[in-house]
């Protein structure tokens, strides 16, 4: 998908990298520095990857309780009843530094989305977390595109 969006009009790469922002896992980290690469206007790409994670975080937030249902359900299923390490290592940050701190870390360690499934699940309000996730959200995506634009032009100059 990605080779082929690279070849397309920017109206369509700025599609693919929405809907890549948009899909759960895909964070603002990835997502960020692929638009810069395809040569795309860092501006745009900052606004439509924020966009897409952002409406991911919201729908979360909104339909938490079907999700849970949901995915224990799933979880029920395969027999997996023990927590994953990415959900471990979330609620140590979550017990530690509270909802700020697990939104300004899920970028770098478990995801935006990921960690805001699990803030809720662990008990914290969906405005609380939708607003660290929001804010989380914003500071990421000013840092990785400010990485990706002096990062490749700085590997064009060696």
């Amino acid at each position: 998908m990605l080779e082929w969006a690279q070849n397309q009009s920017d109206l369509w790469q700025f599609i693919v990298i929405f809907i890549i922002a948009f899909a759960p896992w895909m964070d603002v980290s990835i997502v960020v520095p692929i638009g810069v690469a395809w040569g795309l206007p860092p501006m745009g790409v900052a606004i439509t990857a924020f966009t897409g994670n952002l409406l991911l975080v919201l729908l979360l937030g909104f339909f938490f309780k079907q999700f849970y249902t949901w995915r224990e359900k799933r979880r029920k299923e395969k027999g997996l009843t023990e927590p994953s390490k990415k959900e471990k290592k979330s609620k140590e940050i979550w017990e530690k530094y509270g909802i700020p701190g697990l939104a300004l870390l899920a970028p770098l360690l478990v995801g935006t989305d990921i960690a805001a499934v699990l803030a809720l699940s662990f008990g914290s309000s969906r405005i609380h977390v939708i607003s660290w996730m929001t804010v989380s959200l914003a500071v990421w995506t000013a840092v990785f595109t400010v990485g990706s634009v002096y990062g490749f032009s700085f590997l064009n100059i060696i």
